[in-house]
């Protein structure tokens, strides 16, 4: 159909963000899944006040990279295919997760102390059943704990149980490389507006995707009206 440039530039915008969503999705969802399956970490979905923090977490985790997937099909969908129906439902879909994104930040500030806490003990409970068990599952949701927040296990870089899973240092780092336990805290204590605004910054970009979907609508409403019948 015979988009305008802007239309065009929308559509570009959607598709491209839609890849980059499926992606993050695909990861969450995957990795969710390897750690409820896996056979290291199954048990743990057992009731045990003992990993209650991890079996919660792993369920928010697939859950979330499901509910991202199913957004980005739609929206990858109806971009290429310029369907309006696809477009309909990813709109509908990601105007949600927008929504539940801003909520999520409102809460983890106004409850940051509250959410630091579950969320230090989450990272103990996966720590200790890594350094039980050395599933590879969990050696890679640890090292995302560590590349992202940039620390090491329970003392630092001088924990040798989970060195393979931490970021690589120098000489002068690894005397001064934090653990996390106390990096996670002190971010949501004394950091609480940058967390709230990590949220709402990926709020805004679902949004401006919520807008060029809008303007991809009306152009593709604005085509078919303008197409000579025959």
């Amino acid at each position: 159909m015979a988009l305008d440039g802007c239309g065009q530039l929308c559509k570009c915008f959607l598709i491209i963000f839609n890849i980059i969503f499926a992606l993050v999705g695909f990861a969450m969802f995957g990795l969710g899944l390897w750690l409820r399956f896996s056979s290291e970490t199954r048990g743990f979905f057992d009731i045990d006040l003992n990993t209650q923090q991890f079996v919660i977490g792993v369920s928010v985790l697939i859950a979330l990279g499901a509910v991202i997937l199913l957004v980005a099909v739609f929206g990858d969908y109806g971009a290429c295919n310029e369907n309006m129906n696809g477009l309909a439902v990813f709109s509908c879909l990601l105007a949600i997760l927008a929504v539940v994104e801003i909520a999520a930040g409102v809460f983890a500030y106004m409850r940051s102390d509250e959410v630091g806490e579950q969320l230090a003990k989450f990272y103990m409970t996966v720590y200790a059943q890594y350094v039980d068990k050395g599933d590879p599952g969990l050696a890679v949701t640890l090292s995302m704990f560590h590349n992202v927040l940039h620390c090491c296990g329970l003392i630092g870089a001088l924990d040798l149980l989970v060195k393979k899973t931490c970021p690589e240092t120098g000489i002068w780092e690894t005397l001064t490389l934090p653990a996390c336990p106390t990096v996670i805290l002190n971010l949501f204590e004394s950091k609480a507006p940058l967390v709230m605004g990590l949220f709402l910054g990926t709020a805004a970009m679902m949004i401006t995707a919520l807008v060029c979907c809008s303007i991809l609508m009306k152009q593709i409403k604005k085509s078919h009206l303008s197409a000579p019948m025959y």
